[in-house]
């Protein structure tokens, strides 16, 4: 395996981790889950849907192929961590409160950042794509040929 496909599948696996991690209190609805929420202003019923989101974008991120799910799933994180983030500043909750979802977003920022790298490298080198790639590959608008 080479160096920078090591670093790049490192930090997607700690974002996998971070966020099934997040999610599974959520889904369980833990009691220490559903009174941040109510903190933040948000309803306990909540939690499983965001839990259960997470969870599916997760797998969406991991699986091969499937580049415009992929697509979605990452923005999918992003916005989660964003809202997460601006709850926390909203209600004035400290540093140690609102950490998370900036480590969060730093995480899903360079797993996306990595995973465009690795569709960059597999299209420019010659690989033979699937079409589902190929067609993913032409949609985002990278060199199909080099």
């Amino acid at each position: 395996m080479k160096p920078q496909s090591w670093i790049d599948w490192t930090i997607t696996g700690l974002m996998a981790a971070l966020m099934l991690l997040s999610a599974i209190p959520d889904v369980l609805q833990i009691p220490g889950a559903v009174s941040v929420f109510r903190h933040l202003g948000y309803p306990p019923y909540l939690l499983l849907f965001l839990g259960t989101a997470k969870t599916l974008g997760v797998a969406a991120v991991l699986i091969p192929g499937l580049p415009k799910i992929k697509e979605w799933a990452f923005a999918g994180l992003m916005f989660d961590l964003t809202g997460a983030f601006y709850s926390h500043l909203s209600v004035g909750d400290p540093p140690s409160g609102w950490m998370p979802a900036v480590l969060g977003l730093v995480l899903v920022s360079s797993s996306y950042v990595a995973y465009r790298m690795r569709l960059d490298r597999t299209v420019t080198s010659g690989q033979d794509l699937r079409p589902s790639d190929r067609r993913g590959a032409i949609e985002s608008g990278l060199p199909l040929n080099a």
